[in-house]
């Protein structure tokens, strides 16, 4: 087996460069939270709702996954964004021990208006060549058959 070629500088600068915008993304985000009165995490809450796959609502257990965190945690994010009447709590459909979380209409509109908003930033992001190195860090120069990483 062949050893994988080292990294050069500008793999390393590629790199560096994808971290800084997507830490530069996720800095935006956490400001446009806190200006709706929000955590970033209470907005990760209401956007895995709104986009869960197929359906309107999402269990605690999926939202855990999706969040990337415990159970416990998705919990109290979960009874935040219901004292702040953005989200309601129902017995499962086919196992009442299981919670479904779903979006109620203030939940609905703030997360359409925040995921506008982060829409228009990566917009924004793309026409400064946002994502090329991105692209070249998946796809390796304009030549290359494989991936710089």
């Amino acid at each position: 087996m062949t050893q994988p070629a080292p990294l050069s500088k500008e793999d390393f600068q590629r790199l560096a460069d994808f971290r800084y915008r997507l830490r530069r993304f996720l800095r935006f985000s956490e400001e446009l939270a806190q200006q709706h009165g929000l955590t970033p995490q209470q907005y990760q809450v209401l956007l895995q709702l709104r986009g869960y796959p197929g359906r309107d609502w999402a269990t605690v257990a999926e939202l855990a996954e999706r969040l990337q965190t415990q159970h416990h945690s998705v919990v109290g994010l979960i009874s935040r964004c219901e004292a702040l009447g953005l989200v309601q709590r129902s017995p499962g459909r086919d196992d009442k021990r299981c919670v479904e979380v779903s979006l109620l209409p203030l939940g609905e509109q703030l997360v359409e208006d925040m995921a506008r908003a982060h829409r228009d930033e990566l917009l924004a992001l793309r026409q400064l060549g946002g994502f090329a190195s991105l692209e070249l860090l998946l796809h390796g120069g304009p030549d290359s058959q494989e991936p710089a990483i």
